[in-house]
């Protein structure tokens, strides 16, 4: 005789349902739900970022991720991809501020041609030629300064009518460098050609 429990009267019974038959899939379906937006980025954000094991990893990815950076940098100086150039020298001030550069000849384009003629004049043993490789130092010095003086002016103007919204922080400094630079070596590649009506 089967004893009946007051646990097992009470006890909610599961009545098994029969399975649902699988329907047939589509041609060309993927055969499974597709996931939310929210669950799909969390997924894909957890394959991108994978902990490193120990310090030496965490030092060696965070090195090869700089070095990727900076050869990615580097590559659009050189093809000139406003797209990703490096901060200093993106928006369209800059961009104006080169070309305004490139359209001339600068007296700071002589500065290490000047600089290479002043050491080796110091070297001479007459005093005459070692004054006079002060002087042209001197002239060369005073040369650059007035035409970067000029240039930054003109510059500051032309930015703030042309492009009121741009920052004009650090636009001097940005000419001087870039006009001490040989054309052939400067990075953006010059746009124009000197001479060229900016």
């Amino acid at each position: 005789m089967r004893l009946v429990t007051l646990g097992s009267v009470f006890r909610r019974r599961t009545v098994s349902e029969p399975a649902p038959s699988p329907e047939p899939a589509r041609p060309g379906a993927k055969g499974r739900p597709t996931p939310k937006r929210r669950e799909a980025e969390r997924s894909r954000r957890r394959r991108r970022t994978r902990a490193p094991k120990d310090r030496k990893e965490a030092v060696r990815e965070s090195r090869q991720r700089t070095r990727s950076e900076r050869t990615r940098a580097r590559k659009a100086l050189v093809a000139g991809d406003e797209r990703n150039l490096p901060a200093r020298d993106q928006g369209p001030a800059r961009a104006y501020a080169r070309d305004v550069v490139d359209s001339r000849r600068r007296v700071a384009e002589l500065f290490l041609p000047g600089a290479v003629v002043v050491f080796v004049l110091n070297f001479w043993r007459d005093p005459r030629v070692q004054v006079l490789g002060m002087f042209i130092w001197l002239l060369l010095i005073v040369g650059i300064v007035v035409d970067s003086f000029l240039v930054s002016r003109r510059l500051k103007k032309e930015v703030a009518r042309k492009y009121p919204k741009e920052r004009t922080k650090g636009l001097t400094s940005y000419v001087v460098l870039r006009s001490m630079q040989i054309r052939r070596l400067r990075l953006p590649p010059p746009r124009v050609k000197p001479g060229a009506k900016v």
